[in-house]
């Protein structure tokens, strides 16, 4: 359930903390006051699209925040261990969002930092918010079938329906595709076959032009390269007058030097050095010449080898790396354009299995669906008749569909004859508001039993009624809230009469600036707000008794 809801900023809030309570909430307050406020919070912690003029004029940020104590946190848990965040703390979830004034905010849960698209993916289990003008859903057939699933907990055949309708869309699509039209068809193949053969015979490896470009550059002078080292060689060891032979001399007079005079102990290693350096330098370059080839005839492989590769790059790509994508995109689009007939049969082929298999998927879920709104149709029936409805009937009707849709092989019309002797009409045919809003609440009463949410917020759902049947909505709520915790937004007395805590919204001018507080009410504090709600600003004792007189029938009832 919902425990506290905090609100920062936000509009004519300035700061506000509802701690939330099992049961019926009711939050009433003057027209203007500020109670649609809290609402919008709750949409801005459900993920819904934040207006930046809803912040506070004058403030950087709202803050909105909701603490849930959850009992069974289990399938949160399972949403936040797939979002890579720890589970819920003893059950205990803290949603918080803030919406900057200069656009953009964040989003937390827990305190760590998440997306929109998760904190909606939470609110859906969390919070079932039902605003005035939400009954517009109940016209739309696609909306009908998932109350009726839901009602029906057909989860597991419509998954299964899902996935095989998803794989017919994409065989019908691939299909389409396979029959589109794709110009000269032997053109395309003689193309993509001669650009495959040219990449495939030049054999281009990853790698290969850097070593033939640096071979070409050496092969390109190797006469001149073969004469200067040579010319270091000789100079080093090989002539008469050469470095090494020039300093043999020295290093036998050093050696001698060293036995005869302690102070020369370390010249012998001190020419050794360079001298050993030189012998070493002269190996490498012997050993280095040895592998140039000056042949003629390779310069050229590596010249038309390295023109290979530059023709390639023009015309398949700037890189080895593109021109073997290229061969490969090339080679899976002629293995596609030659096997299009036998593509276009085997798609036809798993398009005829997998729409047998969706019709026996649609069939079992139109069997489950029919049993549901066997029961279902008459719950709601029961409900309305509570609700002022004496008389009136709800009805669902299962219809075929032409072809299969992503909602099944069935549309629903959900129907309503509010009076004796009349006919039953498609809800979407009601005029009245009052009616359909009370229509939507039994909806929701059933369907408390149905699903698992644990909080169910409704704003004004009692919109265009009034007497007993006001009275009979107020009884109503106090039903539901006896399995799920619910927060009623109203301005019925006979409504807010039955809330089991009950929270008004003030709104006052300070310093020049409007604000809105919430702030609970006690038992005398609940009959001056029912008393207001029922004579207007100057509460009389007439309207006192009665406030008094509507909250002891709402304990009674």
């Amino acid at each position: 359930m919902l425990t506290l809801l905090r609100v920062k900023n936000l509009a004519l809030v300035e700061e506000a903390s509802i701690p939330f309570a099992p049961g019926l909430n009711v939050v009433t307050g003057e027209t203007g006051a500020g109670k649609s406020i809290l609402i919008g919070a709750l949409y801005l912690l459900l993920g819904e699209r934040a207006d930046t003029s809803a912040v506070r004029a004058g403030e950087a940020q709202c803050v909105v925040e909701a603490t849930f104590h959850l009992e069974t946190p289990k399938s949160i848990d399972a949403l936040l261990e797939e979002a890579g965040l720890e589970p819920c703390d003893h059950g205990q979830l803290i949603l918080r969002r803030a919406v900057k004034a200069a656009g953009g905010g964040q989003a937390y849960v827990n305190d760590a930092p998440v997306t929109l698209p998760l904190l909606k993916r939470l609110g859906a289990r969390l919070v079932d918010l039902h605003g005035p003008h939400d009954h517009q859903s109940l016209f739309q057939p696609a909306a009908q079938l998932d109350i009726l699933d839901a009602f029906a907990k057909a989860d597991k055949e419509r998954a299964a329906y899902d996935a095989a309708f998803a794989k017919w869309e994409a065989l019908l699509a691939r299909r389409e595709e396979l029959s589109r039209d794709v110009g000269d068809l032997a053109a395309q193949i003689d193309l993509l076959a001669y650009r495959v053969k040219e990449i495939e015979e030049a054999e281009p490896v990853e790698g290969e032009e850097e070593k033939v470009r640096a071979e070409q550059q050496t092969a390109g002078h190797a006469q001149r390269i073969l004469e200067l080292g040579q010319q270091v060689v000789q100079a080093v060891s090989e002539d008469e007058n050469a470095a090494l032979s020039v300093l043999a001399p020295a290093r036998k007079a050093l050696d001698e030097l060293a036995r005869l005079m302690p102070a020369a102990q370390d010249w012998p290693a001190e020419l050794r050095a360079p001298t050993d350096a030189l012998a070493a330098l002269s190996v490498s370059i012997q050993r280095e010449l040895s592998d140039i080839d000056a042949d003629p005839a390779r310069l050229e492989w590596l010249d038309q080898r390295l023109a290979t590769y530059d023709k390639l790059k023009r015309k398949y790509g700037g890189s080895v790396e593109e021109i073997l994508a290229t061969l490969e995109t090339s080679r899976a689009r002629l293995k596609d354009l030659r096997s299009r007939d036998e593509q276009k049969a085997a798609v036809q082929k798993e398009l005829a299995a997998v729409e047998k298999e969706l019709q026996a998927l649609g069939a079992a879920l139109r069997k489950r669906r029919a049993a549901a709104a066997e029961k279902l149709a008459p719950a709601i029936t029961a409900e309305l008749k509570a609700l002022g409805f004496e008389h009136g009937a709800f009805g669902i009707e299962l219809l075929p569909t032409d072809e299969p849709a992503a909602t099944g092989l069935d549309r629903a019309e959900f129907g309503f004859a509010p009076n004796v002797g009349e006919p039953m009409r498609a809800l979407r045919a009601i005029a009245s508001s009052g009616e359909i809003s009370r229509v939507m609440l039994a909806l929701k009463v059933v369907l408390a039993e149905a699903d698992q949410i644990p909080l169910l917020v409704f704003d004004e759902i009692d919109a265009n009624v009034g007497g007993e049947t006001a009275h009979a909505v107020g009884r109503k709520l106090a039903q539901a809230a006896k399995r799920r915790q619910v927060v009623a937004i109203t301005h019925l007395p006979p409504v807010a009469a039955c809330g089991a805590h009950h929270f008004a919204v003030r709104k006052s001018v300070r310093d020049g600036r409007t604000h809105t507080a919430v702030a609970p009410l006690d038992e005398a504090a609940r009959v001056d707000e029912l008393a207001r709600m029922l004579g207007g600003r100057e509460s009389t004792s007439v309207a006192l008794r009665h406030a008094a007189e509507l909250l002891a029938a709402a304990r009674r009832a």
